[in-house]
C-alpha cells in the first residue's frame, strides 16, 4: 500500500487546476439529498431529532436546550428545498448530480483512512471530517450542524487543507504567555495540576510542584527554577482558551482500528501539542508551541501507520 507522507514536500501537481481543492456550501437538506442520490452513501455523523430524549420538557416548560433545539429546527424548516437550490446552482442536472460532488460524497462513505476532527475556540466548536484513499481526499466540516463545506483534492493538497483547521480567527486576543514553548513534565502531575487550577486551588498547585521537584524540564532536559514551576502549571490550568483534537482511523477492513491520536491546547499566545509518551517508566506529556501549518507534521506519525 502506498505511503501517505505529510512530511516531506510533494511532487508538483500535473496543472494548476489538478492542485486546487474544490469546495461547496451545501445545507444539510442539500447534503442529505446529494447523498441519497449517491446510491445512499452513508453521512459520517449521525443525525438524530433535537429533543427527543427530553420527553419531560412539555411538562417541565422550555430549558435553554429546548431553545436551542427550536431555533436549529427553525433554521432548517426556513431553508430551500434542496432539489430547487441545486438545480439553480448547476449542482443537479435533472436527475443527475455534478459528478465531482458525487464523488466526493461517496468518498466519504467509502475511504481508506478516516481523520476525524473536533476543534473548539472560545465559544464557537468546528467538527471536521477528512476520509481519504491513496490519491484523494473529501473533507467535510461545519460549526451549526446547518451549513457544510464539503471539499476534495488530491492527497498533495492535504497538508494545507489540515493547516486550515487549526487558523484561529482574526479576532481572537492573543497575549503573552506564561506555559514556555517546551515543557516535559509528568503526565499525572500536568494532569492534577490543570484541575487544580481551573479549580482556583493555587495553594494545592504549589504542594503538587513540590512532590514533583526536578520532574519539570526544557527542552534541553534540564529541570526548571523550581520557583518558576508553580506559575507554569497554574497556567497550563487557567490559560486554555480552545482545543484541537484529532482522531486517526484505519477503515478498510472490519473492524475499524483507531491508530491514534493528536491533542493540541490553545493557551494565550497560540497552540501547544500535547504528546504523551514513557521515559523510565513512567508516562510524561511533551508539550510543545505550534502553529496551525504544523498540523499535517504533527500527525504524519499516525497516518504513517494507518498507510504502512
Amino acid at each position: 500500500m502506498t505511503t501517505i507522507d505529510l512530511s516531506t514536500p510533494t511532487p508538483p501537481p500535473a496543472s494548476l487546476l489538478d492542485a486546487l481543492p474544490r469546495r461547496v456550501a451545501l445545507t444539510l437538506p442539500e447534503l442529505q439529498f446529494v447523498a441519497e442520490r449517491a446510491g445512499g452513501a452513508p453521512l459520517p455523523f449521525d443525525v438524530s431529532a433535537p429533543g427527543a430524549a427530553a420527553p419531560l420538557e412539555d411538562r417541565l416548560g422550555a430549558s435553554r436546550g429546548t431553545t436551542e433545539d427550536q431555533a436549529y429546527l427553525a433554521a432548517l424548516e426556513a431553508l430551500h428545498d434542496p432539489e430547487t437550490s441545486l438545480a439553480r446552482r448547476g449542482l443537479l442536472v435533472g436527475d443527475v448530480v455534478d459528478d465531482g460532488l458525487a464523488g466526493a460524497v461517496g468518498l466519504l462513505a467509502t475511504p481508506t483512512y478516516a481523520v476525524e476532527l473536533d476543534v473548539t475556540v472560545e465559544q464557537v466548536q468546528v467538527k471536521a471530517w477528512h476520509r481519504a484513499n491513496d490519491t484523494a481526499v473529501a473533507a467535510l466540516a461545519t460549526s451549526d450542524g446547518i451549513v457544510f463545506e464539503l471539499a476534495w483534492f488530491p492527497v498533495a493538497a492535504w497538508p494545507d487543507e489540515l493547516a486550515r483547521v487549526g487558523v484561529l480567527p482574526e479576532d481572537l486576543a492573543l497575549r503573552e504567555s506564561l506555559v514556555p514553548e517546551y515543557l516535559d513534565l509528568p503526565y499525572a502531575l500536568a494532569d492534577a495540576a490543570v484541575e487544580a487550577a481551573a479549580g482556583a486551588r493555587s495553594d494545592l498547585v504549589q504542594v503538587l510542584a513540590g512532590q514533583h521537584d526536578g520532574e519539570v524540564v526544557d527542552a534541553q532536559g534540564r529541570p526548571l527554577p523550581a520557583a518558576e514551576v508553580p506559575g507554569v502549571l497554574q497556567a497550563l490550568g487557567t490559560e486554555a482558551q480552545g482545543r484541537l483534537r484529532v482522531l486517526v482511523a484505519d477503515v478498510s477492513s472490519e473492524p475499524t482500528t483507531v491508530v491514534g491520536v493528536r491533542s493540541w491546547v490553545l493557551v494565550a499566545d497560540g497552540w501547544r501539542t500535547l504528546h504523551p509518551h514513557q521515559a523510565n517508566g513512567a508516562t510524561r506529556v511533551e508539550i510543545r508551541a505550534v502553529e496551525a501549518a504544523d498540523l499535517a507534521v504533527d500527525l504524519a506519525p499516525v497516518l504513517a501507520e494507518v498507510a504502512s
